[in-house]
């Protein structure tokens, strides 16, 4: 990997800000190249919102995402917002919730719910940025499982760090299970 960039998209208060930090400190503590920004509507819930990183072993001349590698959407609004932006050959992971997905043959779509595991499977909807993270790194080993693990537990709320241990175990498991599920040129 030489430069990927991800857009991370939902709406405000499903913690994707948080999630785009806290993949940038991962990529930080494998000696990777890194810039992450963030922005969101003028509700600080509900309203649309996007965290951006990119990871590089290059120098990054410019910080900002115009077509991204990589784009994670929880909402249909945001992946209605942002699906143009995902560049052709690139991988889209979206919630099981969305009742439209994007009708593009030259990216691969991953379907994952991981809204539903946090609220159901773990009990704490607060999670599923977590679980979210843990999907986009076993999709594309994008930076150090044990660097990942680290930022996680370095940027959670003091005493839930086992909580969203659990969490990144259940979007690595997410992937394995559901892998299949994917639509595009590759899978």
């Amino acid at each position: 990997m030489l430069r990927q960039e991800l857009r991370l998209t939902g709406s405000g208060g499903q913690g994707l800000i948080l999630a785009g930090i806290i993949l940038a400190e991962a990529a930080l503590y494998d000696g990777m190249n890194v810039v992450q920004s963030q922005s969101y509507g003028p509700e600080a819930r509900g309203g649309a919102s996007k965290a951006e990183v990119i990871i590089s072993k290059d120098e990054i001349n410019y910080p900002k995402v115009n077509e991204c590698d990589i784009m994670l959407t929880l909402t249909q609004a945001a992946c209605d917002k942002y699906i143009k932006s995902l560049k052709p050959g690139g991988t889209l992971i979206i919630d099981k919730s969305l009742d439209n997905k994007p009708e593009r043959d030259d990216i691969t779509i991953y379907t994952v719910p991981i809204l539903e595991t946090a609220t159901d499977k773990l009990g704490k909807p607060m999670v599923a940025n977590i679980i979210a993270l843990g999907s986009i790194y076993e999709l594309t080993k994008i930076v150090s499982k044990d660097s990942l693990e680290r930022a996680v537990c370095d940027r959670v709320p003091r005493g839930t760090e086992e909580l969203n241990k659990k969490a990144l175990e259940e979007g690595f498991n997410l992937i394995k299970e559901h892998k299949e599920e994917c639509y595009g040129d590759v899978c």
